[in-house]
């Protein structure tokens, strides 16, 4: 029996790839699939099944690409309607791989059709579950994803994930193996751990959602506690996981065009086509197409294109470093932008050697920041709201970089302003964003919070969110 996890930390994803006797499964695929083709090549095996727990919306899964290529059936949970061929598994029904099984236990809650995969091995004990969304290390999924879908409340659906939990997973037991779909940095769940494997037993114990003697009732104020909306990209990836999408080789190719700098200026000026820039936020600031867009690569980079930009429909025009252009393309179709229309050849130097136009970002180091502040300073806090509420300068207004174009008539349009992050890198993007709709008066905290904190400079500690 071979269980490999096939970690995605840009998208806090895990996919799983299991063999036994020359048969293969794969559980939630990235769009991507090669790695999975070579390693069940590599090992000698073919590919039996793709399973998928439940209509992913934070990425675009490659059944349909891996079901292609290798002719093995996609097998969603009960109660799944798609647009293509594939196996609806009924509640406990078994499915035969080597000397392994694998049994679909339906736990609806993060939606209607999400299925926990329990595997048995050659002595048929229970061994590990691959839970989907439905069981996170530390947290469960969230239920208000799918309201629409099922024409549920979010309560209703905390409700059922209440049983499902309680009814399918617990009853486990605690030595098997718990293989989520998600960790640390997923918009899936609230609390997700770092450790991305673990014991049903560690989380009877550890988990809030699965404490001994939970109410129903007290497990759905809990779980729906503190929701933040989804990123508009979401829904967009449910559809294409469930209707189709483009091959991903075809995605590739199509977005391989390179362009002048008057070539990419001309499309630019004579479509929709945003720009996107993907290099470190340091060498943004120091230089940029104006106009453009900052989400670096070396970061959160596809889930925050999917929170900023939004629609996946976008066409888009890169500036990508020496030789990352193809990694760009491939984490964008990742949450589902397939259209790419090339990048810019050369990169920023040969924008910057044509004369054009370029554009700065204004930035301060903390220390600097220290130095310049008074009480009246206005400052804009572009992290989540629960690291906010944490701990923050005293003055600071929350603006979420999730939600920073429903802040936008906060911001001065003439007085100078101060941004920051925990890092810097999201309030680069941020940076970019507010540049772009023409608010140019910021100054970006270098380092962010932790910058700020090490020069010693009042922090405010908690407050309470009823109060903000």
């Amino acid at each position: 029996m071979l269980i490999e996890q096939i970690y995605t930390g840009c998208l806090a994803q895990g996919a799983y790839y299991i063999e036994s006797q020359g048969e293969a499964a794969i559980i939630d695929p990235l769009r991507e699939i090669t790695p999975y083709i070579k390693k069940a090549e590599k090992n000698g095996a073919q590919i039996k099944y793709i399973f998928e727990t439940h209509f992913h919306a934070d990425f675009v899964s490659g059944h349909l690409s891996l079901s292609n290529k290798t002719k093995a059936p996609i097998v969603f949970g009960p109660t799944a309607e798609t647009h293509f061929e594939s196996i609806i598994a009924k509640d406990g029904q078994h499915f035969v791989l080597g000397e392994l099984t694998i049994v679909a236990l339906h736990t609806p809650g993060h939606t209607i059709e999400s299925t926990t995969y329990l595997l048995k091995d050659k002595q048929g004990k229970d061994h590990a579950i691959f839970s989907g969304d439905t069981l996170f290390l530390g947290d469960v999924g969230r239920p208000d994803l799918a309201q629409k879908a099922a024409k549920m409340t979010q309560e209703q659906l905390a409700g059922m994930l209440y049983k499902s939990l309680r009814t399918k997973i617990m009853p486990l037991a605690d030595d098997v193996i718990v293989y989520p779909a998600h960790g640390a940095g997923s918009a899936c769940g609230k609390n997700l751990s770092k450790e991305t494997v673990g014991t049903l037993g560690e989380q009877k114990k550890l988990n809030y959602a699965l404490r001994e003697n939970m109410t129903e009732a007290e497990f759905i104020k809990e779980v729906t506690e503190g929701l933040l909306p989804p990123p508009e990209y979401f829904p967009l990836n449910v559809k294409m996981n469930k209707e189709g999408y483009e091959d991903f080789d075809a995605v590739i190719k199509r977005s391989q065009k390179e362009y002048s700098a008057e070539e990419l200026e001309e499309i630019a000026n004579h479509s929709d086509a945003i720009i996107l820039d993907v290099r470190s936020q340091e060498e943004f600031a120091k230089g940029h197409i104006p106009q453009s867009i900052f989400i670096g690569l070396d970061g959160g980079f596809a889930p925050w294109a999917g929170a900023v930009i939004g629609n996946v429909e976008q066409p888009l025009l890169l500036v990508t470093p020496q030789g990352r252009q193809r990694e760009a393309v491939t984490r964008l179709s990742r949450v589902g932008f397939d259209h790419t229309l090339g990048s810019l050849k050369g990169g920023f130097d040969t924008w910057k050697n044509s004369g054009k136009e370029t554009d700065q970002v204004k930035s301060i180091t903390a220390e600097e920041f220290k130095n310049s502040i008074s009480e009246k300073t206005e400052i804009f806090d572009v992290r989540k709201p629960d690291e906010f509420t944490s701990e923050r300068i005293p003055q600071a207004i929350s603006t979420p970089l999730d939600f920073i174009n429903e802040h936008l008539n906060e911001f001065p349009k003439q007085k100078e302003f101060y941004i920051y992050c925990a890092g810097g890198y999201r309030s680069m993007i941020a940076a970019s964003i507010l540049k772009r709709r023409g608010i140019h008066n910021l100054l970006n905290v270098e380092l962010g919070f932790k910058g700020i904190k090490e020069t010693g400079i009042k922090t405010t500690d908690y407050i309470c969110p009823s109060t903000l």
